[in-house]
């Protein structure tokens, strides 16, 4: 019990809700059970896999983001629901669509912190270090702050050897077929 105590103070805000919902959702199966309810107890339970998985540590990459995975889980879910929403009673069929709600909006808000993570790791751009000389920027004084220290430098002239045709050798624009049309007459 304490593991799971100290795997979810792990979470973020969303992940817990996300992790609350999925519980309430296994929970609201209680009752006539089928199919669907079994299939709504292993979306709960690939939702809490997932989180601990997260909360633990491990690394592993999902194709939209776990937002995304979590969010499509409670859409799932309600689905679900509503394929069995006259056999269930009412109240029933209201709290399991409220738990496949709080799945959604957990995701949605997962996705929306964090999105998703389709470039592998050794893929993405290197973060900027503060200290790197070639990448400053100085921004332009404030009205009343006038330092030499924060006016805007210009940028370097870029490292490239412009064209130099070779003695005798004339430019051309747009190759052969601007040779064959007839200059415009104005």
């Amino acid at each position: 019990m304490a593991d799971l105590i100290r795997t979810f103070r792990l979470l973020n805000a969303e992940q817990k809700a996300a992790a609350v919902g999925a519980v309430l959702l296994a929970v609201s199966t209680f009752g006539p059970f089928s199919f669907v309810e079994a299939a709504e107890i292993l979306v709960a339970l690939g939702v809490l896999a997932l989180l601990r998985a997260r909360a633990l540590g491990k690394r592993f990459h999902l194709p939209f983001g776990d937002g995304t995975v979590i969010a499509a889980a409670g859409f799932w879910a309600a689905a679900l629901i509503v394929v069995r929403l006259f056999d269930r009673p009412l109240g029933q069929n209201l709290l399991a669509l409220a738990c496949a709600a709080i799945l959604v909006a957990a995701g949605a808000r997962e996705r929306a912190k964090r999105p998703p993570d389709d470039v592998p790791p050794e893929h993405r751009t290197p973060p900027i270090r503060h200290g790197d000389p070639a990448l400053a920027v100085r921004r332009p004084a404030r009205a009343g702050r006038g330092t030499a220290d924060t006016e805007t430098q210009p940028l370097p002239p870029p490292e490239f050897e412009p064209y130099r045709p070779e003695p005798g050798q004339q430019l051309r624009l747009g190759g052969e077929e601007a040779e064959r049309q007839p200059p415009d007459e104005a």
